[in-house]
């Protein structure tokens, strides 16, 4: 993957490097289908803010860990956005393996366990030592069980066995494909790519999308 967007963010005293990779080709705002996909913040907030994240990718962990806690705090909680995940699992097995076992999740336990699984695995992406782990179906059940009763994952194990998930994780693929994803994160704003480079530029953005609906 390249590193062609680093945002920079100043806070007291701390600065956060945030590396969103985008795709080459600013869009026009697409068509997108959100039904259906978990997100956080006010169903009637008048702005989609989207990223499209593999939770192999150790960009996303760094988008998911240092700057979606600025966007929760200052766009989400405020109304002013909602924020979608949505699947481009690309970087192999375990891509695939952990995205559509989240999927599952979202699908049996509903969204707030999904936002919880969700952080979990960008968490635990690498293990104590550094090394990257494996998201095998035993450690995605010993990592769910830490957010969900045992009922609840043996309820997610047998839906997943049983291929739950799966045409959800192909629909995302298919947006995303659509869109020309080549890597992640990338960012839509209002079916717009973003592709500024600050955290300024992504704030205005969403205020020109909030005042435009575009």
């Amino acid at each position: 993957m390249s590193k062609k967007l680093f945002w920079i963010i100043g806070i007291v005293a701390v600065c956060i490097i945030g590396i969103i990779v985008l795709t080459n080709t600013e869009k026009e705002s697409a068509d997108i289908d959100y039904e259906g996909q978990p997100f956080v913040g006010d169903a009637s907030a008048p702005v989609e803010i989207i990223e499209f994240g593999d939770y192999k990718c150790p960009h996303c962990k760094d988008f998911n860990d240092n700057l979606l806690p600025i966007i929760d705090k200052e766009l989400i909680e405020t109304g002013k956005a909602k924020f979608y995940f949505m699947n481009y699992a690309f970087m192999g097995p375990d891509s695939t393996t952990s995205a559509q076992f989240a999927e599952t999740v979202y699908q049996e336990l509903g969204n707030d366990v999904f936002w919880e699984f969700h952080h979990l695995l960008f968490a635990n992406q690498t293990d104590e030592s550094g090394e990257t782990m494996q998201f095998t179906d035993q450690a995605l059940e010993t990592l769910l069980a830490e957010v969900a009763k045992p009922e609840d994952v043996k309820q997610v194990m047998e839906a997943y066995q049983e291929g739950k998930g799966k045409a959800a994780l192909e629909k995302d693929m298919k947006i995303a494909n659509h869109l020309e994803i080549s890597s992640t994160p990338s960012i839509f704003i209002n079916g717009k790519l973003f592709d500024g480079g600050s955290m300024n530029d992504f704030f205005k953005r969403v205020d020109e999308a909030s005042k435009s609906g575009k």
